[in-house]
Order: C-alpha cells, then structure tokens, then sequence
C-alpha cells in the first residue's frame, strides 16, 4: 500500500515537472524566436557554428537551433564545435555532448588547441584566462572558416549584456555592451546571440528539468571576477525595481543622444 502510494505521488511530482517544462519550453522558444526576428541574427543560406562549451547555456543554443533548422524557412545550417585547450584542467564527457548533438540533429566536431608554447613576451603578460578565452575563439574563427560558415553563435543570455554592459560603464566609462549581432571587420564573420532575450534563471530551470548534465569543470585558475559583483549589483537593484533588467535593456534601446554630453565639434 505505502509502495503504491509512493507510486502515485512520484508520478504527480513527474506529471508538473514535464507540464512546467512544455511550458518554460515554449517561453524560451518564443523568445528565441523574437530575438532572430527583431535583429536580424538567421537568413536563408546561413551555416551557423556554434560555440558548445558544454555548459547550460551553450546546450540550450545548440536545442534551440538544431531545432530551427528543421524548419523549412529560412532554410540555414548549423555545426556544434567543443574546443578544448591542452593546459586548461577542463574535464568534458564528449560522449554526452555527441549524443546530445545527435537528438536535435546537429553535427558534433571537436577542436584541440594549446597556449603554452606560446606564452611569451608580452603574452605572458596576459590574465591566463582572457589567453584561454582568446585562444578558444580563435579556435572557433579557424572552423567556421574551414567548414564555410558565414555565423558564429555564442550562449550569452540577456544578464550577460546587461551585466557587460554595467561593468563597462562602471570600469571602462563606456557604453557599450555584447550586441546580439556583430559584423567581425578582419574576416566575413557574423557573431551571433540568440539568446539574449532569456534570463539565465530560466535557462538554469530548463536545464534542470531537460536533465542537462552538468559537465565537471576544474580550472586552477578560475577565480572571483568583477563580472561576479556586478551580478549581486543587479540584485540589490532589484529591490529598487523587480524589471531592472527590462529596464536596463530598454535604456539599451532607447539611447536619446541630444540628452547626453557632448563636446562641441562632435
């Protein structure tokens, strides 16, 4: 009887879980929607690389387009690239991240890459981790070029242009932030964000209920960032104004230049 029981309150607690997740399913792919719309991020003809870090952001790009490109308009590609670089103690369960690429229909290309030999002079100089940054998306540039493609798609959610751009105004003193779509000027590369209208929060809870795993991540050289305290920042506001982000994203797009400084010649 308690068995039973048991049964039936388990498959209460999975009928919410999987109702919760038709439901943050369909609010992430409606945003995702709007933001390929509103800027313009997919056109006919597109081969589209994607960053796959294997965390939930890049696992929810890779869904959210591999799932888009089975769609006949606009007809684009789309190729999932994990790089891995050789110094950096990053441990990922490719197994996971091809079968993952494989449900949503999505070709899965590994790409190793290293720093060490070239860490000198005035690189050495460097933040390790902006060298291991710099490094992997050098990585990505080299595939997209190889494989032909036109677009190169990154997971940064809405906090992550809100939050650039928070941190550019308080330690750089300028206004500007990750757009969602950049046209590189070196090369014929777009860069990419379809994410950028979905809140990370809601990210983490459709990972968590999609059964995302998490990959283990252990850099020695993974510290505290500015980043970090602008995120408890936003949530102080928050308590000023529960929208902030909305309102910060806003400010974004409704810049009234004649209301700003300006020096004279300008």
């Amino acid at each position: 009887m308690i068995t039973f029981v048991r049964f039936l309150e388990n498959r209460k607690v999975k009928s919410g879980n999987e109702k919760e997740l038709l439901r943050l399913r369909a609010r992430l792919t409606k945003r995702f929607h709007k933001a390929c719309f509103d800027y313009g991020l997919i056109a006919d003809g597109d081969h589209i690389l994607i960053g796959l870090s294997g965390g939930k952001d890049s696992l929810a790009l890779v869904e959210l387009l591999g799932k888009r490109a089975q769609i006949h308009v606009p007809r684009f590609k789309v190729t999932a690239v994990h790089v891995r670089v050789k110094e950096r103690d990053y441990h990922s369960d490719l197994s996971y991240l091809e079968d993952f690429c494989a449900r949503v229909r999505v070709p899965f290309v590994v790409r190793d890459t290293e720093i060490g030999s070239r860490e000198s002079g005035i690189e050495k100089e460097k933040d390790p981790c902006f060298l291991c940054s710099w490094y992997r998306r050098k990585a990505l540039f080299d595939v997209a070029q190889e494989l032909g493609c036109n677009k190169i798609a990154f997971g940064h959610h809405k906090d992550d242009l809100v939050e650039t751009l928070l941190m550019n105004l308080i330690f750089q003193g300028s206004m500007t932030t990750i757009p969602p779509l950049l046209q590189m000027e070196k090369m014929p590369l777009q860069l990419i964000r379809p994410l950028c209208l979905i809140e990370e929060e809601e990210i983490a809870q459709y990972a968590t209920l999609s059964g995302y795993e998490k990959q283990v991540k252990l850099c020695p050289l993974e510290k505290a960032s500015s980043r970090a305290e602008v995120k408890q920042l936003i949530k102080q506001l928050e308590t000023l104004n529960p929208d902030v982000r909305d309102s910060i994203w806003g400010a974004m797009e409704n810049i009234k230049s004649d209301y700003l400084p300006r020096k004279v010649g300008r």
